[in-house]
């Protein structure tokens, strides 16, 4: 029982203090952004224009907006490689979030984006669309290990991962350039190169083929060495 404070010459009255939660700051999660994550948004914005410039073709038939749907993955790739660099140059280390980040931009760039301009440009087939969401959870996949397992492949004296387990997801990059390629001379849509196949009564395009050599390359263990 705390003593009476009423009593003359008691002691002082007990005050209660009570502790009041901060209010968090507006917009904190912005704020907490460093470059190299801003870098990491213009990856994921490339990625997500080139779906949206997938859509837009798709409507309209318009040959400006699939050509730009082949080169924001391309820029996509330059600010991966970026946000890296600025990564190592920054006296800041790398948190969960960056790490995190990085990944969900990746996949938008490299996996969801190079399989939508796949189907934009006339693999849609049933079994073309099959091995299209292959590859998508293959790259996945891909960055949810690497997630898992960089530390363990860190090498301690540089802080860098010594090698990739299996192809890094931006390799896809390749699948946009020859999409792009056969686009321009006219071998894509009804013309895909490789020509057309009922297999098992659906169709399919053996040029998917390549999207499922790239998603199990990269769910492999092939061990690739990180530059």
């Amino acid at each position: 029982m705390p003593p009476d404070s009423s009593l003359p010459g008691g002691p002082l009255p007990f005050v209660t203090i009570i502790a009041m939660d901060e209010e968090p700051k507006r917009l904190s999660m912005f704020r907490s952004y460093s470059p190299a994550d801003l870098l990491t948004l213009a990856n994921a914005s490339c990625g997500t224009l080139s779906i949206f410039a997938c859509l837009s073709y798709i409507a309209g038939d318009r040959s400006a907006q699939i050509w730009a749907a082949f080169a924001l993955p391309v820029f996509a790739l330059i600010f991966d490689v970026l946000d890296g660099q600025v990564a190592r140059l920054s006296a800041r280390p790398q948190s969960a979030l960056g790490a995190d980040l990085d990944s969900l931009a990746d996949i938008v760039s490299f996996g969801v984006a190079p399989a939508v301009l796949g189907y934009t440009l006339g693999l849609r087939g049933f079994w073309d669309v099959v091995v299209l969401t292959y590859f998508v959870c293959c790259g996945i996949s891909r960055l949810a290990r690497f997630n898992v397992t960089s530390t363990a492949l860190t090498d301690t004296t540089t802080g860098k991962v010594r090698y990739f387990e299996g192809t890094p997801i931006p390799t896809s990059i390749l699948l946009v350039m020859i999409m792009a390629v056969l686009f321009q001379y006219g071998r894509t849509g009804a013309d895909f190169a490789g020509g057309h196949l009922d297999l098992l009564g659906r169709g399919f395009h053996p040029f998917s083929i390549l999207f499922s050599i790239s998603g199990s390359l990269m769910i492999s263990t092939i061990r690739v060495p990180k530059p």
